[in-house]
């Protein structure tokens, strides 16, 4: 059976365990307990022309930049994040002032992907796949699906170059392109996977491949970047949110429900449970969302109720600290100076390297 999640309706939250539902941080049980949200089904789309006056575009917000946000990426000097009813923010100051694009949807969206300074990706609710060549500061619709269950979302995209890329996402959605997104190609049967459960992350893997995790601690690597997959035996069956290859090769990190994570320096084969402790020698309880590694070599992972952990041992230990305000957080990046770029509940948040507010060290 699938792990009760907590769903929002407008008479408020309620768990239901007997049912499968995804949460639109699906990938980020950080922000299970704070907001799931029903899905719906849009009009099937392959491609938005300038003469298609049916796009619904996300409602310009001042305030977008304090709302929900699931994800984060430095583009250069450039910094986008996406999130809540298909909103795009970008800074080129540094987070000091941030920009809302132009976006052809009004769905929520879950990772953004960036394959070089000027073209990237972001998908999200309705399986939908939106692109970018100028870095973020205009997008459009390369895909939308409504032929899969309740208009399904996908939940993460990767790019290994300009023409080749994978989303994947709930329902066992696995999808490829080898022409930058003009065609997306539904190749959800290269997985061993006949219960559809939800795929969560795709990351790739230094000098192995690429690997994806999902609901109910489900692993899938590739050694010939998405050919073939094969089913991974993990450590875990709880829900797996988040993936991160560290640089050295073969090494990844695995990390979801209840602060587990998990570290393998042979591309799977093996794994070792990194321990994480509260400053009260606690075991930490809450759900880890995103990670990334920064420029300096260091990883950061970030989760519900504030968590920040970070490394400077590619991932054999971390320390851990939760923000006084506990808003839960779905995504991090860093400014040259060490600074990190926090997104989640709060929408943007700027916070020292450690996690901390600034002068709060």
């Amino acid at each position: 059976m699938s792990e009760p999640v907590t769903r929002r309706t407008r008479a408020g939250l309620f768990n239901a365990p007997a049912l499968r539902f995804y949460s639109p941080l699906a990938k980020a049980l950080s922000l299970c307990s704070v907001l799931s949200v029903v899905l719906f089904a849009a009009a099937p789309l392959q491609a938005q022309t300038a003469a298609d006056s049916a796009v619904r575009y996300s409602i310009e917000s001042p305030s977008a930049v304090k709302k929900l946000l699931l994800d984060v990426t430095r583009v250069g000097q450039r910094l986008v994040a996406v999130g809540d009813r298909g909103h795009i923010l970008y800074s080129d100051d540094n987070a000091v002032s941030w920009t809302q694009a132009k976006v052809p949807t009004r769905q929520m969206l879950t990772a953004v992907f960036f394959v070089d300074d000027q073209h990237g990706w972001a998908v999200g609710h309705d399986a939908q796949i939106l692109a970018s060549n100028d870095g973020g500061a205009t997008w459009v619709k390369q895909f939308e699906d409504q032929e899969r269950e309740a208009g399904s979302p996908f939940l993460d995209v990767w790019f290994k170059d300009l023409n080749n890329g994978f989303v994947v996402g709930a329902y066992g959605a696995l999808y490829a392109t080898t022409d930058g997104g003009k065609n997306w190609e539904d190749v959800g049967d290269r997985l061993d996977s006949e219960d559809g459960y939800h795929l969560n992350a795709i990351v790739a893997v230094k000098d192995a491949g690429l690997f994806v995790v999902g609901e109910l601690g489900g692993m899938f690597r590739s050694a010939d970047w998405g050919q073939t997959w094969e089913t991974i035996q993990g450590p875990y069956e709880g829900s797996l949110f988040g993936a991160l290859g560290t640089s050295e090769t073969g090494s990844l990190l695995v990390y979801g429900l209840r602060g587990h994570m998990f570290r393998s320096s042979d591309f799977g084969d093996s794994w070792q449970q990194i321990e994480l402790n509260t400053p009260n020698n606690g075991p930490l309880e809450f759900g880890l969302a995103d990670g990334n590694q920064l420029a300096d070599g260091s990883i950061v992972v970030v989760g519900h109720g504030g968590t920040v952990l970070k490394s400077s041992d590619d991932g054999r230990t971390f320390s851990l600290l939760n923000r006084v305000d506990r808003l839960s957080l779905a995504g991090v990046t860093a400014l040259d100076n060490g600074n990190l770029i926090l997104v989640g509940q709060g929408g943007v948040l700027v916070a020292a390297p450690t996690g901390a507010d600034l002068g709060q060290q």
